[in-house]
């Protein structure tokens, strides 16, 4: 084989929000089962590094062209920190101040992201959960007349999934067997708008959906309450802190209901977090693709569902976002940031330049 070559992409870009989505499907080498083949779907390559670029700037676009966010006004969201990270890039790009809302409970770095790209952070007790950040950011709303992205309840999201990734998923599998698909769920628009298009197109695909084993909202059966527009009025009652950020905040989303009430799943999954770590950990190690717990949560299911699968079968794993942003949480715990005993020995296996 030669040396590799690229010739670009064969057009110039007019902004950075002109990247978003084509997210590549990349085949898994060396920890699928041999009988199968498993491909993941690697958001890390959005420009600001999630699947939530993809609801971010559809929201604010959708906003845009009917006139819900004016010229200036400032927007404001409750997010684990993918989504505000998202939005941030959006804002940046287009003009808008962004005030972001955060449970002070998720990583250090998504908050310095998000400032980075020029988003304030207002930060909520981490006892109030996910719905004490969510009922912060529509006060501040209220009191403000800001624009609320409602990444929950709005059409925009799910919708952009269904006119993005799932076209992606056609395009790159056509002609092409593809038995599964599996994804978690945070505001639900992934396997709502991917599910509405692939249960019409290839019907024959089952749709795997996951979720934290101590935060199994949908395997519960009850469904939080909301309001008339559609946003919760409690915390589900079944939800624990997990360590898998993105996934399952406190309530059942309303954009997420569109697929429990469609019945765009075939399977409902639970995961461990610390397998989520695990096998994150391996895609690093053994295959160079650097996602996070999320990622690696996923790809645990992805694995249960590839050891019982029948001869042949192809499997597509949603990987919602990179690892980087998992710096200050449990996916890093053990690494170390000076030198192990044999680093030192391998310093000390010749004479110079030594610490």
């Amino acid at each position: 084989m030669g040396i590799r070559q690229t010739k670009g992409r064969g057009r110039l870009f007019d902004s950075v929000l002109d990247t978003v989505g084509d997210t590549p499907a990349i085949r898994i080498n060396s920890v699928a089962p041999d009988h199968v083949t498993v491909y993941v779907k690697f958001e890390a390559f959005n420009p600001a590094g999630s699947v939530k670029d993809r609801l971010a700037l559809n929201i604010i676009e959708a906003a845009e062209r009917d006139g819900r966010l004016k010229p200036g006004q400032t927007v404001v969201e409750a997010t684990s920190g993918n989504t505000g990270i998202g939005l941030a890039m959006v804002c940046a790009a287009k003009g808008y101040p962004l005030v972001v809302t955060m449970a002070d409970s998720f990583s250090v770095e998504r908050r310095k992201l998000m400032r980075f790209l020029g988003a304030k952070v207002v930060l909520t007790p981490r006892a109030e959960k996910g719905f004490g950040m969510y009922q912060k950011a529509k006060e501040l709303a209220e009191a403000n007349g800001w624009f609320l992205a409602s990444q929950f309840e709005t059409p925009d999201n799910a919708d952009m999934h269904a006119s993005t990734t799932a076209q992606e998923i056609l395009g790159d599998f056509k002609g092409e067997r593809l038995d599964y698909l599996v994804t978690g769920y945070g505001t639900g628009g992934t396997v709502s708008g991917v599910g509405r298009v692939l249960k019409k197109e290839r019907p024959d695909v089952k749709i795997i959906l996951t979720e934290p084993g101590n935060a199994a909202l949908v395997a519960s059966g009850y469904i939080n309450t909301r309001n008339a527009d559609h946003q919760p009025t409690e915390g589900h009652p079944n939800f624990e802190p997990h360590p898998i950020q993105g996934w399952t905040p406190d309530f059942i989303p309303w954009v997420l209901q569109e697929a429990l009430d469609q019945g765009y799943h075939d399977e409902l999954l639970p995961v461990a977090g610390p397998d989520g770590i695990a096998w994150s950990r391996r895609l690093a190690a053994e295959e160079g693709i650097f996602t996070g717990i999320s990622g690696g949560s996923t790809f645990a299911v992805s694995m249960q569902i590839a050891e019982r699968a029948p001869e042949g079968s192809v499997i597509l794993c949603m990987l919602p976002d990179t690892g980087e942003r998992y710096l200050s949480t449990p996916l890093f715990e053990g690494i170390p940031e000076d030198m192990t005993e044999e680093e030192d020995a391998l310093s000390k296996s010749t004479p110079g330049y030594q610490m």
